[in-house]
């Protein structure tokens, strides 16, 4: 996601299933909340940092340790319970596993980042920030993902609204129908769905 946030632009997660990142400029800061190809892609990476010389990278100390070793030695680690401001946006941490694949699938970090004290992307895991949200960004899809615990976490977190990621892996039919159940039982709850389209601004 590229999030711009009182003049800030954010850049999330580039992994190694889209390719746009890799030609983004003007970014402020890059945030990272897990280590897994489709979040981290490091040749992804070094192209942002290629078009953004030295822009700020917010990780945790996993993400962190993997950047070292290509000798990006600058990133700031914020993790579960900690914060850093930068520009004025007050980044926050929340959260420290990656939600269960399968109880014989390794677990790794994950930290889920409330940006700008707005939006809340919670990486892979459906952790409760406790803390107003107003745009909660939401993953209805994955081999870890079921639609109904999706529901019932968005239900918790009570933002004003949200929208869906980490659906790529969906067929039409899948994700229309996530696009589909969801917002009929969250908008009950008073939670607004809005719908991004690939490689188009969404205003919210």
């Amino acid at each position: 996601m590229l999030i711009e946030e009182n003049g800030m632009r954010v850049l999330t997660d580039p992994g190694s299933y889209t390719t746009a990142q890799n030609d983004v400029k003007n970014i402020d800061v890059v945030v990272i909340t897990h280590e897994h190809p489709d979040h981290f892609h490091i040749e992804s990476i070094k192209k942002i940092l290629a078009n953004n010389p030295n822009v700020p990278i917010i990780t945790n100390t996993a993400v962190d340790a993997l950047l070292k070793k290509e000798n990006i030695t600058y990133a700031t680690v914020v993790e579960d319970g900690e914060n850093q401001e930068i520009k004025g946006v007050k980044f926050s941490g929340h959260g420290t596993i990656h939600a269960e694949i399968h109880k014989e699938w390794p677990r790794v970090q994950n930290t889920g980042y409330m940006i700008g004290e707005r939006l809340f992307y919670p990486g892979d895991a459906f952790h409760n920030p406790k803390v107003p949200v107003d745009l909660l960004v939401l993953p209805t899809g994955g081999p870890w993902v079921k639609i109904s615990e999706a529901i019932d976490y968005a239900i918790e977190v009570a933002p004003k609204a949200y929208f869906s990621v980490h659906d790529g892996g969906l067929n039409e039919r899948g994700l229309g129908f996530s696009r589909r159940v969801a917002p009929q039982i969250l908008e009950k709850h008073g939670i607004k769905f809005i719908a991004l389209e690939i490689d188009k601004e969404t205003e919210i």
